[in-house]
């Protein structure tokens, strides 16, 4: 009996940061010791958990979008949520584009030096460009979204079937498809909650995979003011901006930062904030007292639209190559730019290297080289983990902020 008593005492203290902790470490291990069948059971853990974040995350924003919007007819309460949430989420994504603005004339990153030995791969120029993404967002076939992973059109599709919803007339009819949807809406948090529950063995497959890849000893000094550039940007958003946007709305910045650790570590390292969202929904309403309503709203929006880290990049990219063939970089110029990067970052596609291959159309259509993108190729995974991140982080502080006013209010 004293011994199954100390069993449950050490389960019970034994939570789920400590569980992060071993995943972390296992996987160095793995990595720095080259223990290839824990490398390979790391690559079909992560292949896997990649799959199913796929597979929960868009019925989830979509059935989100649909109960909550189904319930709001008759008051202004969806119209003040929304407002507030595309007010904060242009305001973080044009601050995050200027702070990129300022340390990319503070560092003033040098040309590179094309040569033999950096012969710049080739970009692969089949991908949709951004106009032409913008077409698909209006989709011939209710389910087309869903299969071809078109988060924009699942948004779409999810608000109109919500406000069409909360429109009909008070029936029998009106309940049985809002149940419906509820019931279908509460399976998937079930799931969710049974992902959540196995996530440090996700942590394991990420960082091990993630670490193997580094070991490749990709040589970084032709473009280390670039990428600092970048990387700056976002720490400087996610750890002075965004907790300054916390402190001036009464909440505490790193103490949230300390309940958000589990949805952040997770965006880290699958690079998807899409992916992620089961558990930063998860985790905003269990940790941080969210109420429901407002995330499962809120956040699957702000998934959608809300890209600090993506508007710094592009930014930075855009002016990058343009100075590197030979365009003048003025003041004005850069100010546009500004602009145009968060307007961008916000009708971002997100589809996987969204942020990449949205700055080469852009490039693209100015008739400006692309081929320097090639060398930024190999270091994109860095940056996307970090800017994946940062926009989680992004999302978690409007959404408290609304959840704050709207309980004052």
């Amino acid at each position: 009996m004293s011994k199954e008593s100390s069993r449950r005492s050490l389960f019970k203290h034994l939570n789920m940061s400590h569980y992060y902790l071993l995943a972390t470490i296992l996987g160095v291990v793995s990595s720095y010791f080259n223990i290839s069948i824990l490398i390979e059971s790391a690559q079909v853990i992560s292949d896997n958990f990649i799959k199913i974040f796929k597979c929960v995350s868009l019925p989830i924003i979509s059935l989100s979008i649909i109960v909550t919007l189904s319930r709001f007819k008759g008051d202004d309460h969806i119209k003040r949520v929304w407002k507030r949430t595309m007010i904060y989420t242009a305001s973080t994504t044009l601050i995050a584009a200027c702070v990129a603005c300022i340390l990319y004339y503070i560092i003033s990153p040098h040309n590179l030096s094309l040569g033999t030995n950096a012969t710049p791969h080739k970009i692969p120029l089949h991908q949709p460009n951004y106009m032409g993404y913008l077409n698909t967002i209006i989709p011939s076939n209710i389910f087309a979204p869903f299969i071809e992973h078109n988060v924009m059109g699942v948004l779409l599709i999810s608000i109109f079937i919500g406000l069409a919803i909360s429109f009909i007339p008070e029936d029998s009819g009106k309940t049985t498809i809002s149940n419906f949807f509820k019931g279908a809406h509460g399976i998937f948090l079930v799931i969710t909650s049974m992902v959540v529950k196995v996530i440090p063995v996700a942590l394991f497959g990420f960082i091990t995979t993630t670490l193997v890849k580094l070991k490749s000893g990709l040589e970084m000094t032709k473009l280390a003011q670039y990428l600092l550039v970048i990387i700056l940007a976002n720490v400087i958003q996610g750890f002075i901006v965004l907790p300054l946007f916390l402190y001036f709305n009464k909440i505490k910045p790193f103490t949230m930062m300390r309940g958000m650790l589990p949805a952040l570590s997770v965006a880290f390292f699958s690079k998807s904030s899409a992916g992620t969202l089961p558990i930063t929904m998860d985790t905003m309403e269990k940790k941080l007292h969210v109420s429901p309503k407002i995330s499962r709203l809120v956040l699957p929006l702000c998934t959608s639209i809300n890209m600090n880290g993506c508007a710094a990049f592009i930014f930075s990219t855009v002016i990058y190559l343009m100075q590197n063939y030979g365009i003048e970089i003025e003041f004005s110029t850069m100010v546009m730019w500004i602009f145009i990067s968060t307007i961008a970052a916000i009708g971002n596609a997100g589809v996987p290297m969204g942020c990449f291959f949205l700055s080469a159309s852009l490039l693209t259509s100015m008739n400006v080289p692309i081929e320097i993108l090639g060398l930024i190729l190999p270091f994109y995974s860095i940056i996307d983990m970090v800017e994946t991140s940062l926009n989680v982080w992004s999302d978690a502080c409007v959404t408290k902020i609304i959840d704050e006013k709207m309980i004052r209010t």
